[in-house]
């Protein structure tokens, strides 16, 4: 059976289906359908606080890995991703990777800091997009399809970019922007986000061999925080129009306008070939994992006085909706992303510049 390779299929399917079932099955759960209450009670199912019999609740390993391991998994994923950020990377590449960081990061605070103000509600702005859900979307980019497109599509540097790229992998850049926003998060809520990171990175830096050993990580986990975040989603979510839609616009908005920014920042620091900055205009699949990692520093704010409980509660009601938000917006990216690499590099051709030539080899090639 080629379960992996149908489920690859999907565009982020490695994140989407998982998601997907997990939600499917817990509105299974919260529909409390008696023959299948009755099946979970027969095997000996403990009931819930509330009487009821879930598939999702049955404790033991089977409820700690599918219901509540989306937080631990998320930190493994982010200790997994620093390790691979290596930081002896070539003198362009540092560069490039710099310039897509730095304006895919500030194009999503200004949309996020912009929708949230002409809609009047940073919370539920215009589509029932939030500030965090554009921010957390926007400026955390699919390394392995960048990966991938720029391996096909791009020179040497473009490819070494990854490794500073990965820097954005995470909530560590949301939570940040959201503290430049004014929300009132203690430090150690930035540094309980990025020392998972930074041990990673220590490691991986320090051995290679620790780096090889860790890299299944920024994989591996994936499929099952996404099972876990969907465990605690209604799957009727998605099939509101609100989310849809807003999902639609976050894609569109993702791969557009940090591609366009990023192009342009490429221009004024005279990079000829544009193939990095649209092969970055996606939303990563791991990127449905911000709001839940949000919702838990605010909750350690609002334990440390530094937050109000209502505030910290309206970042947790947010976790639902903003979630699937991303995952359609991850969606989205991965369809269009490729298409707006294939759109740039046919007009590059047609001005006689190769993207799998450095800048200087092409300026090489034009004066010869």
């Amino acid at each position: 059976m080629k379960i992996k390779r149908t489920i690859e299929k999907v565009p982020g399917g490695l994140m989407v289906v998982p998601l997907l079932l997990g939600a499917l099955l817990n509105t299974i759960d919260q529909m409390h359908i008696p023959v299948v209450m009755d099946f979970l009670k027969s095997l000996g199912v403990a009931a819930t606080k509330d009487g009821h019999y879930e598939f999702l609740r049955i404790g033991g390993f089977s409820e700690a890995l599918f219901k509540n391991s989306s937080i631990i998994l998320i930190a493994l994923f982010l200790f997994c991703c620093g390790s691979q950020m290596n930081l002896r990377v070539g003198g362009t590449a540092l560069k490039k990777g710099v310039l897509l960081t730095a304006s895919k990061y500030f194009t999503g605070v200004i949309i996020g800091f912009l929708w949230g103000k002409l809609s009047g509600d940073m919370m539920n702005g215009f589509l029932g997009l939030s500030a965090m859900t554009i921010i957390a979307a926007m400026t955390n980019g699919n390394g392995g399809m960048y990966a991938a497109l720029t391996s096909q599509y791009g020179n040497r540097s473009d490819v070494g970019a990854v490794a500073v790229l990965s820097l954005n992998d995470g909530p560590f850049f949301t939570l940040m922007a959201l503290g430049m926003m004014g929300a009132n998060f203690p430090f150690i809520a930035f540094i309980a986000v990025l020392l998972p990171i930074g041990i990673g990175m220590l490691l991986g830096n320090l051995d290679p061999e620790m780096r090889d050993f860790l890299k299944p990580g920024e994989l591996l986990p994936v499929p099952f925080f996404a099972f876990s975040l969907g465990a605690g989603m209604d799957f009727a979510t998605f099939l509101k129009i609100e989310v849809l839609l807003g999902g639609l616009a976050l894609g569109f908005m993702t791969t557009i306008l940090t591609g366009s920014t990023g192009m342009l920042v490429f221009k004024l620091f005279r990079e000829k070939s544009h193939i990095a900055p649209v092969a970055e205009a996606s939303t990563a699949g791991n990127a449905v994992g911000t709001p839940a990692a949000i919702a838990a520093a605010a909750a350690v704010a609002a334990g440390s006085g530094m937050m109000s409980a209502a505030d910290a509660q309206a970042y947790q009601n947010l976790v639902e909706i903003a979630t699937a938000q991303i995952s359609i917006s991850t969606l989205t990216t991965a369809i269009l992303c490729p298409i707006g690499v294939i759109l740039v590099d046919t007009w590059q051709k047609k001005r006689g510049i190769n993207g799998k030539l450095e800048t200087h080899e092409i300026s090489n090639t034009i004066h010869t």
